[in-house]
């Protein structure tokens, strides 16, 4: 049985983190002058709640002396509430309108703990969110007004469908009729690594040609179904060879392919570059990739047609519009990868609102019934997302909802 963790993650030792001579906290970088019109706000504390939906969702607040507080969200995963916690005294104290000096502040502070990739980057993104909705409601503007201003007033969705029976073409091609009629989404995304009951050896990502005749079968049923309709996107998850993905992508050119996602391994920017450019199938990556640093060679060496980094996991909202920026550099548009509750949602439709190329955000949870159910204003309507006029990211946390669904052996986090 183990142990109780009673650790306290703020107060650990790390030689990297007290000296640093890129120290890039307000007192050390004389940023001390009055601002005035009630921009005077210091940080007084950091807490985090895990939710227990799909994913386990890590959702941020940051409090301020002036009562009011920011609500944003990591990407999911262990670890992460814990490293928030060890970050608290960095910026407690600082003003959170300076959102881009805390985040490259968190950046150096935790360059020992992995702020290159990873959970790090993770953890300081759900700050980093939190921030803009902090700034938005102290400033009195919308979130994507911190960004740049807005180029539509909606953001589009696109669903990430699911059937009992993922294998079977026709359950799928059902499931996007449904999807289409029932719910409203014209943009939809279906998996093709499922298996086929053709395989021979799950370990060595090689696809015997019934399994590419099989993926082809969905691919092909799935577009005739909604034809016109609806765009739909297919995902790999990252699981094939180099040979494979280059096979499978020549296999549904024939067929109205919106994208296709991950067909290979994140690791070798190479094979992934071969892969995109063997094909006209379109080829989306960009969830696994870290902050702007490693998304834009990804970009710069066109190994992608689409970009699709995931928000709360590529850095944050303002990391995600610099990802935009150098795409449009390339004629790329974004796709934003989701996984996330309405909070982290919202933040990547306000991102998506405030960049040219932005295609669409993705919702992965529209078989959870009470996703919305976490604030109180409606989300998604129609496939489309609203983009809101209140300040900050435009959501109110219903704490009750929160309570009712989160972790176990966790607690939720004061209320304003």
């Amino acid at each position: 049985m183990g142990k109780a963790n009673d650790v306290d993650y703020a107060d650990l030792h790390d030689p990297n983190a007290e000296y640093t001579m890129r120290e890039l906290s307000a007192e050390t970088m004389g940023v001390t002058a009055k601002r005035g019109g009630g921009r005077d706000v210091e940080i007084t504390d950091v807490q985090t709640t895990m939710v227990d939906g799909n994913f386990p969702w890590t959702l941020v607040r940051i409090y301020t002396d002036a009562g009011i507080v920011g609500t944003g969200e990591a990407y999911w995963g262990a670890g992460v509430p814990e490293l928030i916690e060890r970050m608290k005294p960095f910026v407690v104290g600082e003003n959170p309108l300076d959102i881009d000096r805390l985040y490259e502040h968190l950046i150096q502070k935790m360059s020992g703990e992995g702020s290159v990739e990873g959970v790090t980057v993770t953890a300081i993104a759900g700050i980093e969110v939190a921030l803009h909705d902090l700034a938005g409601k102290i400033l009195e503007v919308p979130a994507y007004q911190l960004l740049g201003g807005k180029y539509r007033d909606e953001m589009r969705v696109y669903c990430d469908c699911h059937t009992e029976e993922e294998a079977d073409a026709d359950a799928c091609a059902e499931e996007a009729r449904r999807v289409v009629d029932e719910l409203g989404y014209d943009a939809l995304k279906f998996d093709l690594d499922v298996p086929s009951g053709l395989e021979k050896d799950r370990a060595n990502r090689h696809l015997r040609p019934g399994e590419i005749r099989h993926k082809a079968e969905i691919v092909e049923k799935v577009t005739e179904e909604v034809k016109d309709e609806a765009d739909v996107a297919f995902d790999c998850h990252w699981t094939f060879s180099g040979s494979s993905g280059k096979r499978l992508a020549d296999a549904i050119e024939e067929y109205d392919v919106w994208w296709l996602e991950d067909p290979v391994p994140p690791e070798n920017l190479e094979v992934q570059e071969e892969v995109t450019k063997s094909t006209t199938t379109p080829i989306t990556v960009g969830e696994n990739r870290y902050r702007v640093t490693e998304e834009r060679r990804l970009i710069e060496n066109q190994a992608v047609d689409m970009i699709a980094p995931d928000m709360p996991k590529v850095g944050g909202m303002r990391e995600t519009r610099k990802v935009a920026d150098v795409a449009n550099q390339y004629y790329i548009p974004v796709a934003m990868h989701n996984v996330s509750s309405p909070i982290a949602t919202m933040a990547s439709a306000h991102v998506g609102a405030s960049v040219p190329n932005s295609l669409a955000v993705e919702y992965h949870s529209y078989e959870l019934g009470w996703w919305e159910d976490l604030v109180e204003e409606t989300v998604i309507e129609d496939g489309y997302i609203e983009i809101p006029e209140e300040p900050g990211l435009g959501l109110t946390l219903d704490l009750d909802a929160v309570e009712e669904h989160v972790v176990e052996g966790d607690t939720v986090f004061d209320e304003a």
